[in-house]
């Protein structure tokens, strides 16, 4: 790939571990391979390698890749993306890194943004780069994760972790969640919402895992939540309470409340904060208007009130947010957020 002038697309290195899931591994080149800036250059460079010279590399399917690279290609990375295998061996079984992945990821330069597929975090802790921060992994294998590399802060509750320069996802489709998340902390929710719609994929899922986590399945002749959701998305600027949600699916409160709670993972009042947050970020991006007319329109009523839950979500303040999607820089640092929460955070 080949650019005139100072223009250089955010390098993305997959690396493709023995026992890979293919579907895993696609996850960053499908969703990073499809920005493209006003001129069409791609954004971003995404490019495969092995932590052995180029040649095959054995997936968890019934057929093997061609692997291009090596692991010096690390070492010209801006980020690095560690997908789920099912032959991790010492890695998975005694939290320690073979001699092969050590040396691969000592390419690996300070200030390398880093993230994780699933059992891919795995990887991350056994190379130290969790000690101390939260991370997520599959809902499946979180207990025995935390068990392994009790320096980790686990969370299994949330769809992926943003901590800056280093991130993690939940299991198998949260890849997409997490590459999503990078696209729009890169170049902005337009960007990543773009690459969601021709991708036929929700720019944000509500919830976390915990709706995907195993448990008595519900009465079937119970109505779900969707009407109330959507009921509610089309009136963010109105104040809404929970009994008006709960009378949009002729529940109880009580009975409504545990409803969504199933099928979100998490609170009414929690989910509706998300999504003013959402609609927050998306104008603050593509209109001019006021902070406190932006308040008004996503339902936080004051620019205080607005304030307070965009530096909670994502880290830093509406002006800043504003300040770095629409001119393409930013001047504080990303913090921490789980689920469809966002940071900010400018592209290498």
């Amino acid at each position: 790939m080949t650019y005139e002038g100072d223009f250089r697309p955010h390098r993305v290195a997959v690396l493709a571990l023995d026992g890979l899931l293919p579907f895993e591994l696609g996850i960053p080149h499908r969703i990073f391979g499809r920005p493209r800036d006003a001129h069409r250059r791609h954004l971003y460079e995404v490019v495969t390698c092995s932590v052995r010279p180029p040649g095959r590399v054995d997936t968890d399917a019934d057929f093997a890749l061609h692997v291009p690279h090596g692991p010096q290609t690390l070492a010209t990375a801006d980020t690095v993306i560690i997908p789920a295998s099912y032959e991790l061996g010492p890695v998975y079984e005694e939290g320690r890194l073979t001699d092969e992945l050590a040396i691969a990821l000592s390419h690996v330069r300070p200030g390398t943004r880093l993230a994780s597929i699933c059992t891919g975090s795995y990887v991350l802790a056994a190379a130290g780069y969790l000690d101390g921060r939260p991370a997520t992994t599959h809902w499946a294998d979180a207990e025995r994760f935390q068990r392994m590399f009790p320096k980790v802060e686990v969370d299994a509750n949330v769809l992926f972790i943003d901590d800056g320069d280093v991130l993690t996802s939940a299991g198998v489709a949260a890849g997409i969640d997490l590459c999503l998340h990078m696209v729009r902390r890169d170049f902005g929710s337009a960007v990543a919402n773009e690459v969601a719609r021709i991708t036929v994929v929700p720019p944000h899922r509500d919830g976390g895992q915990a709706q995907y986590v195993q448990r008595p399945v519900p009465d079937p002749q119970l109505a779900t939540t969707a009407t109330a959701r959507a009921w509610a998305l089309g009136r963010l600027h109105e104040p809404i309470q929970l009994r008006d949600m709960a009378a949009q699916e002729a529940m109880s409160v009580r009975t409504f409340t545990r409803r969504f709670r199933e099928e979100a993972g998490i609170s009414p009042g929690q989910w509706l904060t998300q999504q003013r947050v959402e609609r927050a970020r998306q104008l603050l991006e593509s209109t001019g208007l006021s902070m406190d007319q932006v308040a008004r329109e996503s339902g936080f009523g004051t620019a205080q009130s607005m304030r307070q839950h965009l530096q909670a979500a994502l880290g830093v303040t509406p002006t800043a947010y504003r300040r770095t999607f629409r001119t393409g820089t930013t001047t504080e640092r990303p913090g921490r957020t789980g689920g469809i929460g966002d940071n900010t955070g400018t592209p290498r």
